[in-house]
Formats: C-alpha cells, sequence, structure tokens
C-alpha cells in the first residue's frame, strides 16, 4: 500500500485533486497497485480553521506518507493585507523546510496541438524539452531578514553541502536525458554564485560524459526565450530558479499543464505550478492538466515509470481531440470534470 499525503489546499486545488486522483484510481487499477489518501488542509483553509498555514497534524501526516500531492495555495484576502502576519504561502513554505525538501523540478515541454497558444514564434518553441532544476531551501528565500528604519536587508548564503546536494539531482536526470548541465549564476558580481560554479564544477569532473556550460541569469533570461531548444537540464539557485522558471512556463503555451516536483533525501511533493486562481473557484471550469502532470512526475519518483507513461499519452490525447478547459480550446469549453474523465476513461480503455 502506498501512501499518499493529499494537500487539496485553496481555490481551484481541491477541484483540480479531484481529477487528478480519478486519474490516479485508473492507473492504480491497470498497474496492480494500491493507493492509500490521506487528506489535510494548508494553506487558508488552514488558517481559517486552525490560525495556522501548516497544521501540526498536516506536517505529522505528510512525513508519515510516500509521497505528497498538492493542489494549489493562496487568497486574495491575505494578498491585499500587507499587515497580515500569517500568510497561506508560508505553510508551503515551511513543508519544504520541514521535509528538507532541497531541489524543485520543473519540466517545460512544448506540445505540438498547442504550439499556436504560446507568444513565442513556433518555429522557436517546436521541439522545447527542458528540466529546470532549482535549489529550495537556501538563498535569499531562506536568510536572514531584517527592516532598521528605512533600511531593509536580505542575505543570501549558501553552503558548499547546500549546492552539492542539489547538483547531484542534476546529474542524476541529465543522465536520464541528454547529459547537458547549464550552470545559471552571477558569478561575475556574487560571491555565492562564485561559490556556486566552484563546487558545480569540483563534482563535474567525476562525470565527464556530462556536457557542462555557465550562462549568466540575465543572459539566460534572454535565451530562454531566444533559443530554448539549446537548454536540457538548468541547475541553478532559489532566486534565479524562481525567475526563469515561471518566465520558461509561457514556452508551453499554457501554466494550466505545467506540473512540478520539490525533492528531498526521503521525499516528493508533487504540484503544479499555478495558483489558487480564486476566481474560478466552485465553477468547474479550471484546468486540471497540470495537476494531472503532477501525478505522472509522482508515479515516476515512486518508480511506477508505466502508471506515469499511461497519463502522458492520456494527456497527449487529450490535447490532440481538443478535449480542454476554455484556457486551451474556447471553442468547445470542457468542464473541469470532463477533462478528468476523459483521461480516465482513455486510460480504462486502452491499457
Amino acid at each position: 500500500m502506498i501512501k499518499i499525503a493529499v494537500l487539496p489546499g485553496d481555490g481551484i486545488g481541491p477541484e483540480i485533486i479531484n481529477e487528478a486522483l480519478k486519474v490516479l484510481k485508473s492507473v492504480s487499477f491497470k498497474i496492480n497497485r494500491e493507493f492509500d489518501f490521506k487528506f489535510y488542509d494548508v494553506g487558508a483553509v488552514a488558517i481559517e480553521k486552525y490560525q495556522n498555514p501548516l497544521p501540526e497534524n498536516t506536517l505529522k501526516g505528510c512525513k508519515e506518507s510516500d509521497a505528497i500531492l498538492f493542489g494549489a495555495i493562496g487568497h486574495p484576502k491575505f494578498d491585499n493585507n500587507p499587515e497580515l502576519k500569517i500568510r497561506p504561502e508560508q505553510g508551503l513554505l515551511k513543508l519544504r523546510k520541514e521535509l528538507g525538501l532541497f531541489a524543485n523540478l520543473r519540466p517545460v515541454k512544448s506540445y505540438k496541438e498547442i504550439l499556436s497558444l504560446s507568444p513565442i514564434k513556433q518555429e522557436i518553441i517546436d521541439g522545447v524539452d527542458m528540466l529546470i532544476i532549482r535549489e529550495l531551501t537556501g538563498g535569499l528565500y531562506f536568510g536572514d531578514k531584517k527592516t532598521n528604519n528605512n533600511i531593509s536587508t536580505d542575505i543570501c548564503t549558501y553552503s558548499v553541502s547546500e549546492i552539492e546536494r542539489v547538483t547531484n539531482v542534476a546529474i542524476e536526470y541529465a543522465k536520464k536525458r541528454r547529459n547537458k548541465i547549464t550552470l545559471i549564476d552571477k558569478a561575475n558580481v556574487l560571491e555565492t554564485s562564485r561559490l556556486w560554479r566552484k563546487t558545480v564544477q569540483d563534482i563535474s569532473v567525476k562525470y565527464p560524459e556530462i556536457e557542462l556550460d555557465y550562462m549568466f541569469v540575465d543572459n539566460a533570461a534572454m535565451q530562454i526565450i531566444l533559443n530554448p531548444k539549446q537548454f536540457d537540464v538548468i541547475l541553478t539557485e532559489n532566486l534565479f530558479g524562481d525567475i526563469i522558471s515561471d518566465e520558461a512556463s509561457v514556452i508551453g503555451g499554457s501554466i494550466g499543464i505545467l506540473s512540478s516536483a520539490s525533492l528531498g533525501n526521503k521525499m516528493g511533493l508533487f504540484e503544479p505550478i499555478h495558483g489558487s486562481y480564486p476566481q474560478a473557484t466552485g465553477k468547474n471550469i479550471a484546468n486540471p492538466l497540470a495537476c494531472i502532470n503532477s501525478v505522472s512526475m509522482m508515479l515516476n519518483y515512486l518508480k511506477l515509470e508505466k502508471g506515469a507513461k499511461m497519463i502522458q499519452k492520456a494527456v497527449e490525447k487529450s490535447l490532440k481531440y481538443k478535449i480542454t478547459t476554455a484556457d486551451l480550446n474556447n471553442s468547445f469549453k470542457y468542464k473541469t470534470s470532463e477533462v478528468g474523465d476523459f483521461i480516465s476513461k482513455y486510460i480504462d480503455d486502452n491499457y
């Protein structure tokens, strides 16, 4: 029995999670594996109930699971009030820290069926298949912060061990792909970037089959738009990775299809990259494909690659036949639940 902690979260989170679990149940039957789903609160819904974005019960449940499936987090009530000290997003940040989820994986792939939805020319993005690996628990986001009168300070700190562990993740994934890693940094200016470059260089000596190159983050921001097909695995620090991965999301034509994984030594958390989309809550119009793709990533992590491939194929068919929500196909406008039904039935009927 594989234990999955399910954190639907806020906004459209519960709706897309429902479709993802619908698909996973179809897969579980086909691969003859049982899943035990336990549901927990996180984010704004947890603040409303417990005055805590990450209740102890949620954290405990996640630690006792084999993997975590996460929906969405955030609510306008908190976004629009800068005075509030407790915020939904703190729950996700604390969860990453408590579970030691130090590596974020963001696949960026172009699908032929929706190339026209991207603002970038089709000939530039056709065939793009990259993986952005971002260090997730260090750097500016987790450094000391202070404000003194009219001066605010954020400290960016990295250790060799923090860089080494995420670099090793990048190497393992590069081996499974095209054996190329691009380190994105700002080593001409930042001391932390120079440590990143030296550490990655020292490790790369052990892996001569891996092609390693370097790119300053400002140039990388241009190259991801001008020539994205040059990238295979991108490795970078927390802040740069946050920005670069969101920029790269426009390549696919919609953030509604993009998933991500946050990995530690003993745990993985899988989630769509989009937000909680509160305007769509309860309307059955949210795109569930990113959450369904997150399940595919989770199955790969659990070494259930056969099931992951089933989902990938079914998602491709939903795009091909335009069984999608309005953000991808304004002509037919399938409902959230109808997209999940199609993918689930495709797996039921074809495997």
